[in-house]
């Protein structure tokens, strides 16, 4: 059958059909290096000739280029695919890799890892089990089994890569639900049970927290933010009440959540004391270090996380401070024998038979069956760099962020929040005299009207109800001229907002 309008040598794969020629195998590897060429040429010089982070451009006026191709009339060529890419997307792309990308924590990416990328994409292994990873899944094993050395989980550790920050986070509140749930041996208990389990994390952490607690068939309500001092980070005394205070209400606090480098204010909580607390308590302590991580080859600041080795699971994002392509995390846990908890065994795939046959099938720890080989970048990242040159790169996101919050803090334009130990600023423009009201609006439409222009891009937050502004520092080519140039935009945007409306407001008053 043809599908109406098409010809059927595009729809079938006869032997020597042109479908057949964009298959990548052993006879077709010269157009295989060229198409792979071509695109990286365009990459390279798209990033070459950018001045800026960002077009600009808006959702309504990019839309209609993309929603008038038609998907079922091929190009045919690649080069053509790629020249009409250039218009749809690479053009408009936003260009982490520039300086004055300041916004979200998207990391500029580090070549070796760009090279695992193209690898890993053209052998296309899938993690989920031994006969479709051989080797891989010893990479991906000896990276976990490295990872948790760094942490100090002990002998006992295991993990697995994830897709990001997020999933692992509900993976290890799926561990910690469980475990709690070991006191609940029949399934009317455990119905029982789980209306009353509780997480404790603090109000600075990841909305993932919350996200996992609804996915995992929690109640509503048990998710339970724990209060922060001046500097954003959770107070441990405050841990200590909020679990005394749910057993009195006949709760079960099945896990804390430490963060090791909030989202919104790059905090550490106070790991060691927030562990003797859940230690001393038997609750499950889970640190979310997807943003901190990088401490863990830092040179100068590994001390940041201690008390991160007592942890029963950590969450840590490469492709937030590894300088990793998206994506590349993993979730690290201090006793491999609580992934059992997430084995399922099919005769499809890895049947039973094989763990007494020792074959290592990385789906019997994952929550994701097909999963991408992204250990490779990391890997590779290791082998050409080492960890202490990553580590330092890190280091100079954070001292650059220091010099940040210097410049930010001594200019009587702006207010700041809190010094950060990672690569965050919050701050924001402080109108003047009766302008004074308007801070949060000259606020925001300072950010909007950056990223219209594109000439930079910052993030947003609220801060005890406030708009705030915010960098987020992750490129070592950003420098203190960079971030200087972007607060003089801020403050252009912002100062003339407010004198528009006060003008606008006099006139009115006067009118």
């Amino acid at each position: 059958m043809t599908l109406p309008g098409h010809t059927a040598d595009l729809v079938t794969a006869s032997p020597g059909s042109p479908a057949r020629a964009h298959l990548l195998h052993g006879g077709n590897l010269a157009r295989y290096r060229a198409a792979l060429a071509d695109g990286v040429d365009r990459v390279a010089r798209r990033v070459a000739i950018a001045d800026r982070p960002f077009t600009g451009v808006s959702p309504d006026a990019l839309a209609p280029r993309i929603a008038g191709i038609d998907l079922d009339r091929p190009l045919g060529d690649a080069g053509a695919a790629l020249d009409e890419l250039e218009d749809v997307y690479l053009r408009d792309a936003v260009l982490f890799h520039h300086p004055r990308y300041l916004a979200h924590l998207n990391c500029p990416v580090v070549i070796p890892a760009l090279l695992g990328e193209a690898v890993l994409t053209a052998v296309n292994s899938s993690m989920d089990t031994w006969d479709q990873s051989a080797g891989a899944t010893l990479v991906e094993r000896h990276l976990i089994d490295w990872t948790a050395a760094r942490i100090g989980l002990g002998a006992d550790a295991d993990g697995i890569f994830t897709s990001g920050g997020s999933q692992s986070n509900l993976q290890a509140l799926l561990l910690a639900r469980e475990e709690a749930c070991l006191v609940a041996p029949t399934a009317d208990a455990r119905r029982e049970l789980l209306p009353r389990l509780r997480v404790l994390t603090s109000a600075a952490g990841h909305f993932s927290v919350q996200k996992s607690a609804k996915l995992l068939g929690l109640a509503p309500d048990a998710v339970v933010t724990v209060e922060t001092d001046p500097q954003r980070r959770m107070v441990p005394a405050a841990v200590q009440r909020e679990i005394a205070r749910c057993r009195r209400e006949g709760l079960v606090v099945m896990a804390v959540v430490a963060t090791a480098g909030t989202t919104d204010f790059g905090s550490i909580d106070p790991l060691l004391e927030i562990a003797a607390v859940a230690a001393a308590a038997g609750v499950w302590l889970h640190v979310d270090a997807a943003y901190g991580c990088g401490l863990l080859v830092s040179p100068t600041r590994r001390h940041l996380l201690d008390g991160i080795e007592r942890a029963d699971s950590v969450t840590v994002d490469y492709h937030k401070s590894f300088f990793q392509p998206v994506s590349s995390s993993a979730l690290l846990v201090r006793d491999r024998r609580v992934l059992r908890y997430v084995t399922y065994h099919a005769d499809y795939l890895n049947p039973a038979r094989m763990v007494a046959q020792r074959i290592p099938n990385q789906v019997d720890k994952s929550l994701q069956t097909t999963r991408r080989f992204d250990a490779l970048k990391l890997w590779l990242t290791l082998r050409v760099m080492g960890p202490d040159a990553v580590g330092a790169l890190f280091d100079e996101v954070v001292d650059r962020a220091a010099g940040a919050w210097e410049l930010v803090s001594e200019d009587p334009r702006f207010e700041v929040v809190t010094r950060s130990p990672l690569s965050t600023v919050v701050f924001r423009y402080l109108p003047t005299g009766p302008g004074r009201d308007l801070a949060d609006a000259a606020n925001l439409h300072a950010r909007e009207a950056l990223a219209a222009s594109g000439a930079a891009l910052v993030a947003g937050t609220t801060v005890d109800g406030r708009h705030f502004l915010k960098f987020t520092l992750l490129n070592p080519e950003t420098t203190l001229d960079d971030i200087g140039y972007v607060l003089e935009l801020i403050a252009e945007h912002a100062s003339r907002y407010v004198h528009e409306r006060t003008t606008a407001d006099l006139s009115c008053q006067v009118g």
